[in-house]
């Protein structure tokens, strides 16, 4: 359960990374939001990128270590395996939208996206 939730922050701060990247201007838009712009996202999509940088995925990166019990935070609401399935959940329906991407360059992190989810499968199981 301890190497899913390394592994699983590990991509997650990878993610906070390249959203951080895009928030800041990287012409990287192809790769994200629908893959639709080409090069620097639109005010709105990096402003979505921001929080999803600075707010989800630290947020998301904490309940994977609670739920592990690598790290002991004080309680979570629904820390443990409800949170865990909820993040399955997530992950894989952003492998199925990142892989159905008409942007090659987004397909990219459709393989990412199922490494969460199975990560988040396990810690939900241990959990």
């Amino acid at each position: 359960m301890t190497a899913a939730a390394v592994i699983a922050v590990a991509l997650l701060a990878l993610l906070a990374v390249f959203q951080s990247a895009l928030a800041l201007g990287a012409p990287w838009g192809q790769a994200a939001w629908g893959g639709r712009h080409r090069r620097t996202l639109p005010a709105g999509l990096r402003l979505a990128s921001a929080a999803t940088a600075v707010a989800a995925c630290p947020l998301m990166a904490l309940y994977v270590l609670r739920s592990a019990e690598v790290i002991d935070a004080p309680p979570l609401p629904g820390a443990g395996a409800v949170a865990m399935w909820v993040l399955v959940g997530y992950f894989a329906l952003g492998t199925l939208a990142n892989l159905a991407s008409r942007s090659p360059r987004e397909r990219f992190w459709g393989p990412v996206a199922l490494a969460l989810a199975v990560c988040c499968a396990v810690i939900a199981l241990g959990a």
